[in-house]
Formats: structure tokens, C-alpha cells, sequence
């Protein structure tokens, strides 16, 4: 069995929920992912992705230098523990309509699992 610790991204790229969404869009450029977690107090309250920044702002015609993403970020975040199976995981995604979880490991947070994560090569033994 597969599970969530195995495929999942343990760099957690955060944000000030006061960055603009232009910002945080060249953020996750730079860094090649595809979602932001959200801090306020040092505390994740939230997670902003890109198609937060299209569909909220830039599909708005909104003012985008300045539009914080707390303003668009998606709350609370779905969580799943580093032992879940991948299936788990996706039908917890499937459900809540989300492409990005947050990976907690007891009460810590460990990673973030994407939707581009499952879809990584596996060796069919591990199913």
C-alpha cells in the first residue's frame, strides 16, 4: 500500500495572508508548485492555489497587485495523516473539491500531497 507520507511534498512554501495575489502567483513560479500556505500568527489558517489567483482575480478583472490572498484563500485546509493510503486521499479531495491537502503527522503539519503528486510513477508492487 501506498500511502500519503511516501508521495507528498515535505517543503512547505508559505505566505503572509497580506501578499498580493501577484505576489504569491511569481512565489509559486519560482518554486514551481502550484499552491501557497496561508499564515496568520504563525498558524496555517489557509491555502491559496493557482486557480484561486485565475478564478478570483484575474478571470474577475480585479486589481491583482494588491489583492491579498487571504482574500481568496480556500478555509479551513483538508488535512490527512502521513499514513493514509493514496486512495484515501483521493477520495478526500474528490469530496471536499480540492486538488492540494495538507499532510500532518500527529499534530504537526509534514507536507502538502497535490493531485500532480498521485498521478507520480509507482511500482505496481506497492499496490
Amino acid at each position: 500500500m501506498i500511502t500519503v507520507g511516501q508521495l507528498m511534498n515535505r517543503e512547505l512554501v508559505t505566505a503572509p495572508g497580506t501578499m498580493s495575489a501577484v505576489d504569491a502567483a511569481k512565489l509559486m513560479s519560482r518554486r514551481k508548485i502550484g499552491s501557497v500556505f496561508v499564515l496568520h500568527d504563525h498558524h496555517i489558517v489557509g491555502i491559496v492555489t493557482e486557480s484561486d489567483i485565475v478564478r478570483k482575480v484575474v478571470g474577475t478583472d480585479q486589481e491583482s497587485s494588491h489583492f491579498p490572498i487571504a482574500a481568496i484563500m480556500s478555509a479551513p485546509v483538508i488535512g490527512i495523516d502521513e499514513r493514509r493510503p493514496i486512495t484515501e486521499a483521493a477520495d478526500l479531495m474528490q469530496r471536499h473539491g480540492t486538488r492540494h491537502l495538507m499532510v500532518c503527522k500527529s499534530t504537526t503539519v509534514v507536507g502538502v500531497l497535490s493531485v500532480r503528486d498521485l498521478l507520480r510513477p509507482v511500482s505496481t508492487d506497492d499496490f
